[in-house]
């Protein structure tokens, strides 16, 4: 499974953007796929992830303005980011494991993950 992550860029505190990770590889649909963050010098942070049933999760700092979804039809996660602030900045990755379960909490951990893409950068000027 390849992961390719677009989307980034520079924006302004309040505005949005849209994250896009195309995968390859059969059965994206059994997939649980999430969306982490780093910080240049410091650890992956788990952002959103969206199982392969049941209700996507999400990390406080980002509940209720990232929305995460996926397009089985086009084996395509996005992670819709709406009221930026500056302390989002970070490069984002998108990650990938084959599970069809519900939700766990070591879903919320970078190393379950089997699966990643190259990241791209987000940057939110104050």
């Amino acid at each position: 499974v390849q992961l390719q992550a677009s989307g980034g860029g520079l924006v302004q505190a309040g505005g949005s953007l849209r994250l896009s990770c195309v995968t390859s590889g059969r059965a994206f649909h059994t997939h649980v796929m999430a969306w982490f963050r780093r910080v240049s010098g410091e650890e992956r942070e788990f952002v959103a992830v969206i199982p392969w049933s049941g209700s996507a999760v999400y990390a406080d700092s980002v509940k209720g303005r990232f929305t995460i979804f996926r397009d089985n039809t086009k084996n395509t996660v996005h992670l819709q980011m709406n009221g930026l602030k500056p302390e989002d900045t970070a490069k984002y990755y998108c990650a990938a494991r084959y599970y069809s379960e519900m939700y766990t909490r070591d879903m919320r951990i970078a190393s379950w993950y089997d699966y990643w893409g190259q990241g791209t950068l987000v940057t939110v000027s104050s």
